[in-house]
């Protein structure tokens, strides 16, 4: 199937797969929990512009002011997850009633909470990943992003499927019952 092994750093994302991600509009997030058990949320998400000085794709993720369980960011399980066990997937799919369209990318990648009293080269880093995640998401520019928690995902790993470079002609949306898992002549980039 796949090869999991990590790229070197320049081609860590190839155009396609950098293509389906900054066209995605929503994605899976998946933290793991104190038990280990994976747990999954929907997230909107913006892919910076520019890799970090590593070469390494960065991909950050809002605590928003959509309704939660608690006022509090840092007691939103995913959260707790990171603060324990940074190691994160991301989850996009392209779902098209058209099975030659399918497309997917699996980003692996370690997280960090960004807390908005931080400073310096930090804050800069959140003021640039909130002006991309604003354009992306018009709802945004009536949240206090400024005044929550972003989550940075740094990617180290990236395994993809399908056909990336194809837009599709249906908006990406749960694939339940599809049942494929993969379509002939097709194979995993990585």
């Amino acid at each position: 199937m796949a090869d999991d092994a990590a790229m070197p750093a320049a081609s860590r994302l190839t155009p396609a797969e950098r293509a389906l991600l900054v066209a995605a509009r929503s994605a899976t997030f998946a933290t793991l929990d104190d038990a280990g058990l994976p747990r999954l949320v929907p997230i909107c998400f913006a892919l910076a512009s520019r890799d970090d000085d590593a070469g390494r794709p960065r991909l950050y993720t809002p605590i928003d002011e959509k309704p939660k369980r608690s006022s509090d960011p840092r007691q939103l399980a995913r959260v707790r997850d990171i603060e324990r066990r940074p190691n994160v997937t991301v989850l996009v799919e392209r779902w098209d009633e058209d099975w030659s369209r399918l497309a997917w990318l699996r980003a692996v990648g370690l997280a960090r909470l960004l807390d908005p009293v931080q400073s310096g080269r930090v804050r800069a880093e959140r003021r640039v990943a909130i002006a991309v995640l604003r354009d992306k998401y018009p709802q945004y520019d009536d949240h206090a992003l400024e005044k929550l928690p972003l989550i940075r995902v740094t990617i180290e790993t990236v395994v993809s499927w399908g056909a990336l470079s194809d837009r599709g002609r249906s908006p990406s949306r749960s694939a339940a019952g599809s049942g494929s898992s993969s379509l002939p002549g097709d194979s995993p980039r990585r």
